[in-house]
């Protein structure tokens, strides 16, 4: 085994480790953290089934980046789905023999990648050319751009330029999930590659990347409207309630 091969290996390992134990602290901690007031952002619902729907909408319309800035929305909405797109077509890298949807998406996954990299690059101008959003952005978020750009200028280069290994990319990674490390191709481009996401694996737990889970436990989206039916009491104040 190369130390390069070793390398890498060793890489993916710790950044799996840090990425779920870090997410799940990080849930734990959403989850356990008390929401004393009834504090949701009307018009809201009035029924669970409401909040759910309501959930259902921002999470896949992203409805209130709609109203609230358009060109955000279209580039915000356009990197996620095609992030999700790129993401399920990587699917048969980890999966021995990949099921018949993640074949059918293939083609529709390869271009996603163009449809991503225009949503990051609208997204990190915005946060240049905008007075307001400049003047709140800090230097991790341009860094977070940064990298999650190099991820996908770095896999199109591999599909449209220089090509790389497939087969051998695939014995790698199944590898790692068998415990059976195979070598990984020499390239520098797919180093790189795998590189920006070791490194992004290991970050995301605990940047502003968070906010995948964190939106399910944001009160002011999660809670019923029902203050007048129903009194609010968060659970660590309920023995103090007489």
């Amino acid at each position: 085994m190369s130390m390069l091969t070793l390398g890498y290996s060793v890489l993916f390992y710790f950044a799996a480790f840090i990425l779920f134990a870090g997410l799940a602290f990080r849930i734990y901690t959403y989850a356990k953290t008390p929401s004393p007031l009834k504090i949701v952002v009307t018009p809201a619902p009035t029924t669970k089934a409401g909040v759910v729907y309501r959930m259902w909408r921002e999470v896949v319309l992203f409805e209130s980046l709609f109203r609230s800035s358009k060109w955000t929305w279209v580039f915000g909405w356009a990197f996620h789905f095609g992030m999700l797109l790129v993401l399920l077509r990587h699917l048969r890298y980890i999966i021995e023999t990949p099921w018949t949807w993640v074949n059918m998406i293939q083609p529709f996954g390869i271009y996603a990648g163009f449809l991503m990299l225009l949503g990051l690059l609208g997204l990190w101008a915005r946060r240049i050319l905008v007075d307001r959003v400049r003047y709140i952005s800090a230097p991790s978020d341009h860094l977070m751009l940064a990298m999650i750009v190099g991820i996908t200028a770095t896999g199109l280069l591999m599909k449209f330029v220089s090509g790389t290994d497939v087969i051998a990319v695939k014995n790698f990674m199944l590898g790692l999930i068998y415990f059976d490390i195979q070598p990984m191709p020499e390239d520098p481009i797919l180093l790189t590659h795998l590189g920006l996401v070791g490194l992004l694996m290991i970050v995301f737990p605990y940047s502003k990347l968070l906010h995948a889970p964190g939106v399910f436990f944001s009160p002011t989206r999660t809670q019923v409207d029902n203050p007048r039916e129903q009194r609010h009491v968060t659970p660590w104040a309920k023995d103090d309630v007489s």
